[in-house]
Order: structure tokens, then sequence, then C-alpha cells
């Protein structure tokens, strides 16, 4: 069993070790010294990242990387126009290339040489550009919401964090779907056109009223949910359909979370908010559009394949669709001759969801910042193919993470034959609900910790899940509930590797802190014969020079 020395041990913020190696498990564990308030308050300094990476340097679990020359600075790609704002803010960490319109060919060329890549919609990360990368492409940026034109399973495979830009043009996106939804119902464009061409046709161009009509706000998220509070405000019924809105959400604002069909079948109008995804591929076809009310008008500010085009046209012809006023397509941009851009009863503008002065800066800056951050190694809110985090849990675990990396490390490397490690349970003590202690990163950090002293393998945590299945590695979790504050996030980890065998025959061991000159400090790794006793313990720990120290019993 682990013994833990009476007073006092530092281990980067201060906690507590311990360590159990017997034959069929071995058990390492970090403890929180019950004397010390709190290790939240110690400060963390992550790494910074440098654009070549060398294996025996441990990084943040964002990404993985690390210095190959002192002060060299990463080189971002920037394969798509991006505000003067966001480029300020790369020039002052990173070498920027600004290089625009690239063909994939150059792309892949050009990918090997950068550490991030910020791309807007028109350009594809397809896997051949992971793959060209060669493990040096980190952090893949996309200005703007949706990330369909990035390959998200090569990225993980790759340890490649994606990051994106999510609020910055929300506002600009919501009030193009409502200018579309108005000048649609009221043919601005239309009519524009007729009379730049000399006529002036009244009767031609009769519009219809929103007032009192039903809008089905078809993916509820950031653009949706600001959709519909503009939609309320100028007088219509607002219904919406999201599988994963919360109904309190839709409820404050006045919207009825509806089924998929009673949306469809029971709206005049039906604004399009939805990412693009196997699911929602084509989801707006004929079968789909034989539900709906006849005279119906669908407004697109999301993603154009969300609509299956030539089923659109059809429904436009038949008259089951009144109108419609797109602003996506699903190739971009569409031909000159495409049928929908040519139809009397379709308006269309060019992707222009976010094309405001405001929102293209926002947009430039959050994504920015967002590729910065995480090359610096800081936890990114925005990412899109690592554990969503809420970023008050990233601040509060931060201390955790460095620590419960070192834990599977240490565990890893006091065993004999770790490559064959299949089962590894971490275990964590906390005062809290679990429903309240996401520790999602804590186990990423540990695999990472497991995996990388014994593979060629860089583990973040982009890849850890994947990475550990990949490899047969299963990990589990258990919670302990302990009577302590919940203020305090964990009291201890412990992590558990099954069916190894311990190094070591049961060796002691007295790792010291002490102060060798003013301000430098030491640490040593005494080896004993026996377990001291409690007395010995203690006159280890009155003497003036340790700081601190533990004993373990491996």
């Amino acid at each position: 069993m682990a013994t833990l020395a009476p007073s006092k041990l530092s281990l980067s913020p201060r906690a507590s070790v311990a360590a159990l190696v017997p034959n069929s498990t071995t058990s390492i564990s970090l403890r929180r010294p019950r004397s010390r308030p709190s290790f939240l308050g110690t400060a963390l300094r992550l790494p910074k990242i440098s654009p070549i990476p060398r294996k025996s340097e441990s990084w943040h679990p964002q990404i993985s990387a690390s210095a190959a020359v002192a002060d060299a600075k990463p080189t971002v790609l920037v394969a798509e126009k991006l505000g003067e704002a966001g480029l300020a803010l790369l020039r002052e960490f990173a070498n920027v290339d600004c290089s625009y319109n690239l063909s994939p060919e150059e792309l892949c060329s050009k990918v090997s040489l950068c550490d991030a890549l910020i791309v807007r919609s028109g350009t594809k990360v397809t896997r051949e550009v992971f793959e060209a990368a060669r493990g040096r492409l980190k952090v893949v940026g996309r200005a703007g919401v949706g990330i369909d034109n990035v390959d998200l399973q090569a990225a993980t495979e790759h340890g490649c964090l994606v990051v994106n830009a999510p609020t910055a043009n929300t506002i600009a996106a919501a009030e193009h779907g409502i200018a579309l939804l108005a000048s649609m119902a009221r043919n601005v464009a239309q009519a524009d056109a007729s009379m730049k061409a000399g006529k002036w046709q009244r009767n031609k161009y009769v519009g219809v009223s929103l007032v009192g009509k039903t809008l089905a706000v078809l993916g509820f998220g950031k653009v949706g949910s600001e959709v519909a509070r503009r939609a309320k405000g100028l007088g219509m019924h607002v219904i919406a359909h999201d599988p994963y809105a919360p109904a309190d959400r839709a409820r404050a604002i006045g919207v009825e979370l509806v089924s998929f069909d009673e949306a469809i079948s029971t709206s005049d109008f039906i604004s399009l908010h939805m990412p693009l995804t196997p699911t929602t591929s084509k989801i707006f076809n004929d079968e789909t559009f034989g539900k709906m009310k006849k005279g119906v008008r669908i407004i697109n500010v999301a993603r154009g394949g969300v609509i299956d085009e030539d089923a659109l046209v059809r429904a436009l012809d038949d008259g089951t669709v009144a109108q419609a006023a797109l602003d996506v397509f699903t190739k971009e941009p569409p031909a000159t001759d495409h049928k929908l851009v040519q139809h009397p009863n379709v308006t269309v503008t060019p992707h222009l969801g976010a094309s405001t002065m405001e929102a293209q800066e926002g947009v430039a800056i959050e994504i920015a910042e967002a590729v910065v951050g995480a090359l610096k190694g800081e936890l990114a809110a925005t990412a899109v193919n690592a554990p969503m985090v809420p970023a008050e849990v990233l601040s509060e675990l931060a201390p955790y993470v460095v620590l419960a990396e070192k834990l599977g490390r240490l565990a890893v490397q006091l065993v004999a034959g770790g490559s064959g490690i299949k089962g590894v349970k971490v275990v964590y003590t906390s005062a809290r609900d679990p429903d309240d202690l996401d520790t999602r990163i804590l186990r990423a950090m540990v695999t990472k910790g497991i995996i990388e002293p014994i593979s060629s393998v860089f583990v973040n945590l982009v890849n850890a899940d994947y990475t550990a299945k990949q490899r047969g590695l299963r990990i589990s979790e258990e919670r302990i509930f302990h009577d302590g504050s919940p203020e305090i996030p964990l009291d201890s980890i412990q992590v558990h590797l099954t069916n190894v065998e311990s190094k070591f025959a049961v060796p002691y061991l007295i790792l010291v802190t002490s102060e060798t000159i003013p301000k430098k400090q030491a640490i040593m790794a005494i080896g004993v014969d026996e377990e001291p006793d409690k007395e010995a313990l203690k006159k280890i720990g009155d003497i003036p020079a340790i700081e601190e120290f533990v004993f373990l019993k491996l």
C-alpha cells in the first residue's frame, strides 16, 4: 500500500503523490494535501509551440509540438481572405503566409511547411492535405461556423485541432436571413430588376404579409435562435425543430419546439439553419417537399447541400414551393445557367450571410485568437474535433491537466512490457456530484502520458480516444465521492494499469525538495532498505533545508 509522508510534497501545482505497484496492477495517484486549501491558485504556464515536433517533450493537451530552435516562430498559412485585424494578431505571434486561390496540389505542397492553416468555406481541407502535412500541421482554423469543408476524421487521426469562429458572424447571418425573408415576400429583387429594365409592373409583384404567418426555423442554434427573435418582432408565429436544442431556451423567446414533420407541414415559411452532415445532406428532397403546405416559401442561409436542388426546381415548377431565397448552393459558385439561379421565383445572393464589415472583422479576430491560442498551447473553447469542454471547466481543471499526463507517464514507466498494457482505470475522488465533474480532458491526458513513452505516436486531446482505441487500450473511469468542499474539483486522481508486472521488487523511495542556495531548488531521490517509521519521517520533515518530501513504497 502506498504510504504518504505526514507533511509535504510539491509536484508542479502543490499535490502529493502515492504509488502502488503489485504484480498484477500498477496504481499511481495524485492527491491534494488536506492542509492545503487548493492548488488552483498556483500559476501554471503552458508550453509554447514551435514548428518542428520533438518526441522528448510533452505539451498541452490540445496540440503536441516543441521548440527546435529557441524563439522560432510558427508559420500560419492563410488560404482565403481574412480581415486585416485578424492578420495583425497573427503576425504578432507567427510568420503569416497569405496565399489565396490555391489549387489542391498547391495547398498540399505548402501545408508541409506550416503549423496552422486558416480557411473559409471555399478551401477543401481533405485527408490528402493532412497526409501531405506529415505531422507538422497542428491547427486548422475555419473562419466561420460550418466545418463541412474540413475532413474532421482525418484531422483527428493526425492529431490536428480544428477550431472555428462560431459567434462573430451570428448576427450578420441572422440579419441576412431576415433580409431574404422580407425581400422574397415582397418581390424586392424582381421588382428592382424590372425597374432597371425600364418597366413599371406594380400588379405583377404583389407580395404576401409576414404578420400572423408561421415560420419554421430548422436548426435552433445561434443563428436560428436569432432569426426566431427577429421574426417574432415582425409579428410571425415561430416554431422550431432541432433535436439538440433545449426546450427552456426556446420557450424563453416564445418559440415552440416541434417534430421535423410538424415543422415542415404546418409552416408558411421555412428558414434553414442546420449544419451539413451525412444525416442532413439533401434532407429537403421530393419526399420532404411533398409533405409541405402548397405555396410554402423557403429561405436557406445555412448550407446548400441540405437541399436537393433538382427536387427544389421541381417543387417550384409545380407550385408546391411558391418562392425560395437562397444564399448558399451545393457547389459554389453555381453555374451561370443554374436552374435555381435563373428561376423567376427564386431570390439569390452569393453566400453573403457573414458579409458585413463588422462580421468580417469579428470573424477574423475570433479565428486569429483561436489559432494563436491553440499554437500557444492554450485550451480552445471553439475546438470542433476535441471534447467541447466549457471555458469555465477548462480554466478550473488547467492545473490538473499536466499532472494527469505525468501520472500516466510515471505509471507506464514503472512497469515492464509497457507496450502490452490493455486496461487502464482512472479513479477520481471528488466532493462533487459526478454530473458536475467533466473529466474528459483529464482522461485524454492520462492516455497521452501512457501511450507516448512507449510509442512513436504524438497524442493530444484531439486524437487521444482514437489512438487508444486503435491500440486496443481500454480506458475506464470511476468517480468516488469524498466528503469535502465541492469548490475543489478533485481531491485525488489514481491511474491503475491492469495485467502488468512491476519493474521493481518493492523498493522504498524518499523524494525530497530542498533549497541548496538561495532561490535554487534541488530534488533528491533517496533509496532506503526498509520502510521508515513515523518518527523517522517526522524528523526528515523537521530538517530546515528540506522544503517538502514524500515517501513512496513501490
